[in-house]
């Protein structure tokens, strides 16, 4: 699926834009934050870094996986990345989106209690 997007795509989802997650709550609301957020083309995966104590990463860890989307957008072009997120803790997973994360904007604070929530992507929206 992302393997067919081109160029345009791939540069868009490397530029440095802040993003939203969108995750539901448990009462069917949506939980819209703002976010950094990596892509790996290859895999189809969006990773985004954050705290454990932190509402998203509750919610996902309390349902096991969830239903979520980012999204960036700059003037007319848009992307929307949706799929199913879990919540990785395992040291070798952070240290691969912390690197990540510093790639693509800037080398994160340090943070004993950082976790990784992970997106597999199932459907892509855009203008890119």
């Amino acid at each position: 699926m992302l393997s067919t997007k081109g160029e345009d795509f791939r540069a868009f989802w490397t530029e440095r834009h802040l993003c939203t997650l969108t995750t539901i709550r448990p009462d069917g609301t949506p939980h819209v934050v703002p976010v950094g957020v990596t892509l790996d083309v290859d895999t189809a995966t969006a990773r985004v870094i954050t705290s454990r104590g932190s509402h998203k990463v509750r919610q996902i860890l309390a349902a096991g996986t969830a239903p979520a989307a980012v999204c960036q957008v700059d003037g007319r072009r848009w992307s929307t990345l949706e799929g199913v997120a879990v919540v990785r803790q395992e040291p070798e997973a952070v240290e691969d989106a912390v690197r990540r994360y510093a790639e693509r904007y800037r080398q994160p604070r340090v943070n004993p209690e950082r976790v990784v929530i992970e997106i597999a992507i199932t459907r892509v929206l855009g203008t890119v």
